[in-house]
C-alpha cells in the first residue's frame, strides 16, 4: 500500500500506457527513422559544426559578437518553447493532426535553413543569420514534440526501446554521412563542387541549401508512409486560455495520480542537460584543454557520431530486455566514471579515447529516455506529455552553463567544465533513483 511519502502512487503507470499491441510495421518504422536521419542536416550542420560556427566567426564583428547574439536569440527561443510546447502537443493530440503539425514545422525548419544562404559574411547580416537559426530552432523543437509522440504510433510494447534507438542512431548516422559529404564537397580546400569557391563565404552558404534539400528528401517518406494520429475524439474548439487550464490540470494530475511520470520528467530534465553538455562543450574542451587542432574537430565530430550511433542501437536493443531505467542508469554511471577519468588526463590521445567513450554513453541515455516516457503515456496523450518533456528540459537548461561559468570564474581553467557537467549528471541520476521502471513496475 502506498504512503503519503512513497516515491510513486499506485497508479504510477496508467493501464493504457505505452504503444498498443499490434504487429510491427517495418515500413512505418523505416519512414519514421528517416526523418531523424534527415534532421541531422539541421542539428549537426546548421546548429553544431558548420553554420553556427560561421556566425560565431570574426566575419560578423569583433569580441565574439556572433556568439553573444546567437546565445541570446536561442535563449529567447527556449522561453517560447518552454511556454508553448505542451499546449501545441495537447492540441495536436485532441485534433488528430499530429502528422500535419510535424509537417508544418518541418517545412518551416527547411525554409529557414534555405534562407541562411543569404547570410553574407558582413556585420550587417548578423541579425538575419541569428534570427533565422533561432527561429528554426523553435520550429525544430515543435516538430520534435510531434515526432517523439509518433513513436507510440510506430512501435509496439515489445519493441519501443529498439525503435527509439533506431531513430536516434539514424540521426547520428545521417549526420556522419552529411558531414563527410559537405567536408569533401564544400568545406575542405579552396575550390569545391559545382565550381563553388570560398569567396564571400559562398561554400558555407551553399551548405545551407544542401542541408535544406537533404532534410526534404529524407523527411518525405514519413508523411507518405505512416498513418495520421486518430485523435482523442474531442472535436470541440478550445481556446488557447482553456488549453493552458487543461495543461495545468494535467500537471496537477501527474503529481496526484502519476507521481512516477512527474519525477521522471524532473529527473530527465536534469540529466539530459548534463548529457547535452557533453556534445555542446566537447569541442571547446578538446581545443582549449587537450590540444586538439581546430582543423581536426570536424573529424572528431564525425567519429563522435559514429560512436553515439552505436550506443543508441545497442542501448535500444538492451532497453526492451531489461527496461529503460537500467539502461539510463548504467549509461549515466559510464558517463560519470569516464568524465572523472578524463579530468585527470592530458593530451590529444586521452581526449580521443575517453571523449569518444563519453559519446558512446550519450546515445542510450537519449533513446531510452524517449522510450521510458513512451511507456508512461498513451498514444492519445503523447503530444502533451512529450511537450512537457521539452518544457522541463528547457526549464533547467541554465544548470550546466551556470555551473561551468562559476567553475571557470573560480579557477580560470576550462578543464573545470568537466566537474560542472559531472555535478549535473550526478544530480539527475539521484533524482532518477526514486523513479520506477515502467517495464518492471507491476512486479515491484
Amino acid at each position: 500500500m502506498s504512503t503519503p511519502n512513497a516515491p510513486a502512487s499506485p497508479a504510477a503507470t496508467p493501464p493504457d500506457a505505452g504503444p498498443i499491441d499490434r504487429p510491427l510495421n517495418r515500413k512505418h518504422v523505416t519512414a519514421w527513422a528517416l526523418w531523424d536521419w534527415g534532421s541531422a542536416s539541421f542539428n549537426a550542420v546548421m546548429v553544431t559544426f558548420v553554420f553556427a560556427t560561421y556566425l560565431a566567426s570574426d566575419s560578423f564583428g569583433p569580441d565574439d559578437r556572433g556568439t553573444q547574439w546567437l546565445t541570446a536569440a536561442n535563449a529567447i527561443g527556449g522561453i517560447v518553447v518552454a511556454l508553448t510546447a505542451p499546449v501545441m502537443g495537447q492540441r495536436s493530440d485532441r485534433g488528430g493532426r499530429r502528422k500535419l503539425w510535424l509537417g508544418i514545422n518541418t517545412g518551416v525548419v527547411i525554409l529557414l535553413t534555405a534562407l541562411c544562404f543569404f547570410v553574407r559574411p558582413d556585420e550587417a547580416y548578423l541579425l538575419l543569420g541569428v534570427v533565422l537559426i533561432a527561429a528554426a530552432n523553435v520550429a525544430f523543437e515543435f516538430a520534435g514534440v510531434n515526432y517523439n509522440a509518433m513513436l507510440l504510433q510506430v512501435a509496439t510494447p515489445k519493441t519501443i526501446g529498439k525503435v527509439s534507438g533506431i531513430g536516434w542512431g539514424a540521426g547520428y548516422v545521417g549526420g556522419i554521412f552529411l558531414l563527410l559529404i559537405l567536408y569533401v564537397g564544400f568545406i575542405s580546400g579552396d575550390t569545391h563542387w559545382l565550381g563553388v569557391t570560398n569567396d564571400d563565404a559562398m561554400n558555407i552558404r551553399v551548405v545551407a541549401l544542401f542541408s535544406a534539400l537533404w532534410f526534404i528528401a529524407f523527411a518525405l517518406p514519413l508523411f507518405f508512409s505512416t498513418p495520421e494520429h486518430r485523435g482523442s475524439g474531442e472535436d470541440e474548439k478550445v481556446s488557447l486560455l482553456e488549453s493552458y487550464r487543461r495543461l495545468w490540470r494535467t500537471i496537477l494530475g501527474l503529481w496526484r495520480d502519476q507521481r512516477n511520470t512527474f519525477w521522471f520528467l524532473a529527473s530527465s530534465a536534469v540529466f539530459r542537460d548534463g548529457v547535452g553538455a557533453v556534445f555542446a562543450y566537447g569541442a571547446i574542451l578538446g581545443t582549449t584543454v587537450y590540444g586538439v587542432d581546430p582543423a581536426d574537430i570536424l573529424i572528431f565530430g564525425i567519429a563522435a557520431n559514429v560512436v553515439a550511433a552505436a550506443g543508441s542501437f545497442a542501448g535500444g536493443w538492451i532497453d526492451d530486455r531489461i527496461g529503460p531505467k537500467r539502461v539510463i542508469m548504467g549509461s549515466l554511471v559510464g558517463l560519470i566514471v569516464t568524465a572523472g577519468v578524463v579530468f585527470f588526463l592530458n593530451g590529444t590521445t586521452a581526449f580521443w579515447i575517453f571523449g569518444l567513450l563519453l559519446c558512446f554513453f550519450v546515445g542510450p541515455v537519449q533513446s531510452s529516455s524517449r522510450s521510458f516516457l513512451g511507456r508512461l503515456t498513451s498514444e492519445q496523450r503523447a503530444g502533451e506529455i512529450y511537450g512537457l518533456y521539452a518544457t522541463t528540459g528547457r526549464a533547467v537548461s541554465f544548470l550546466t552553463p551556470a555551473l561551468i561559468s562559476v567553475g571557470i570564474a573560480l579557477t580560470r581553467d576550462s578543464r573545470y567544465m568537466v566537474p560542472a557537467i559531472l555535478l549535473v549528471l550526478i544530480a539527475g541520476m539521484a533524482l532518477l533513483v526514486r523513479v520506477r521502471d515502467p517495464k518492471t513496475a507491476d512486479a515491484l
